[in-house]
């Protein structure tokens, strides 16, 4: 597969380039755009004719929203949802116009200029949300786009139930309602009695709205089958590779692979105490590897865990530091590692969500906690 590096995608700010070199990085994240498109494809067909956005808050879930966009949009994905207006306006500045770019959370009051300046459209999540939504549509004297979402049972975001019954016959003048929408909290567990009961819920509150395209399926909710699709689904960790049905066999691609750089090998004696507080002695004579890499570059510290060599695995010793983690690499033939070889964190040996369930967290925070100091390669655009 050919090299198609930062270049040529812009960056969250829009100026594009990778900001670190691969020869000054400590490691290197490698996101395969290629798998994104494909994942993309899987998540599609199973709709059967509903649309599929996509979702790239968080900057793409840490991958970057903007090459992310651009990769799906050559799937003909045209609706993307961010989380906050700043990140909307960075991935409008990155693609320009011609593509719908709803903000999750809102508006922040006082914003709706900007979001007007930027071509961005609000999620309204409350009746003060559209009251100032419907005041800009008037001060603009248009209709304005929204999604209006809707409180079906995660207490998060929404209008609650009584809010909704509250709303005045002329709440949504000037407003264009592209969809109604609300987002299941327990999708990834297809036995939860919440799934169907937040699929009531939605039902009973989008016939007190005025009639709209639905949208409720999360990457999860599109496993849960046609019930919940509707009109439009808004994956998000699917596209980045991110197991949708935990506990089964992942129908996603993979799609990043992270490598840390050796910075230095030894050997050590039995008894040597490894790493800060000496937590880890040696049980006898070591060869140790330091890598580049540590919590400052978003790897959990409490994971115990393990880098991968040519299919050997090496485990972590002793505590993981700000900016180096030390491996045993006693199971590799001496001399077979060196200053400035690589070693795989997350790839084909071990996935996100493997790396996810060592530190007991999921997939979304190990990829969103992914440090700006790798070099970052894109390949299979």
């Amino acid at each position: 597969m050919n090299d198609d590096t930062r270049r040529g995608f812009p960056d969250a700010d829009g100026t594009g380039g990778s900001t670190v070199s691969e020869a000054a990085a400590g490691a290197i994240l490698t996101i395969d755009l290629g798998a994104i498109r494909e994942n993309y494809r899987r998540l599609e067909a199973r709709l059967a004719g509903a649309r599929c956005a996509g979702v790239l808050k968080a900057d793409g879930y840490g991958l970057g929203a903007a090459p992310v966009a651009s990769a799906l949009i050559k799937e003909g994905c045209d609706i993307f949802f961010v989380a906050l207006l700043g990140e909307g306006i960075a991935l409008r500045k990155a693609l320009g116009s011609g593509h719908d770019i709803f903000v999750l959370n809102g508006l922040p009051p006082g914003s709706e200029s900007e979001a007007l300046a930027a071509e961005l459209h609000p999620v309204v999540n409350s009746a003060a949300q559209l009251g100032a939504w419907r005041e800009a549509a008037r001060a603009a004297g248009r209709r304005l786009p929204a999604v209006v979402q809707v409180d079906s049972g995660m207490s998060r975001l929404g209008m609650p139930p009584a809010d909704v019954a509250a709303l005045a016959t002329d709440a949504f003048d000037g407003i264009d309602i592209r969809f109604v929408m609300s987002h299941l909290a327990c999708a990834d567990e297809p036995s939860n009695p919440a799934n169907e009961q937040q699929w009531l819920a939605f039902e009973r509150l989008r016939k007190v709205l005025p009639a709209a395209p639905a949208s409720l399926a999360n990457s999860s909710g599109i496993f849960l089958g046609p019930l919940y699709h509707y009109d439009l689904a808004r994956p998000g960790a699917a596209l980045y590779g991110i197991n949708p049905t935990p506990g089964e066999t992942n129908p996603m691609l993979p799609v990043v692979r992270l490598q840390a750089k050796v910075a230095q090998t030894r050997w050590v004696e039995e008894g040597a105490g490894i790493g800060y507080g000496h937590t880890y002695h040696a049980s006898g004579p070591l060869r140790l590897a330091t890598i580049s890499f540590g919590y400052a570059d978003g790897w959990h510290r409490r994971a115990a865990s393990a880098a991968w060599f040519e299919g050997v695995r090496l485990p972590f010793v002793g505590r993981i530091s700000m900016d180096s983690i030390i491996l045993d690499i006693s199971a590799l033939p001496a001399g077979s590692l060196g200053e400035g070889d690589l070693v795989e964190l997350i790839g084909p040996s071990q996935s996100v969500d493997d790396v996810a369930g060592q530190a007991g967290t999921i997939g979304y925070e190990v990829l969103t906690s992914l440090s700006a100091r790798f070099h970052r390669r894109y390949v299979g655009a």
